[in-house]
């Protein structure tokens, strides 16, 4: 795993930047999105999100 901790960093680095932008759909990369397991109004184009699970 060389490349494990740079990959998780720009992936972090990423979320974190698209957030401020405003324009990331956390739908997603969220593991409660599949069948009813989320039953937010906001869903499919959350941008916020306190139930957010990363995949």
């Amino acid at each position: 795993m060389r490349g494990g901790w740079r990959r998780t960093l720009r992936r972090l680095w990423s979320r974190l930047f698209g957030l401020a932008k405003g324009d990331v759909i956390l739908c997603d990369h969220c593991r409660l999105n599949y069948g009813n397991a989320c039953a937010r109004p906001e869903r499919p184009n959350a941008v916020s999100c306190e139930d957010f699970i990363a995949k």
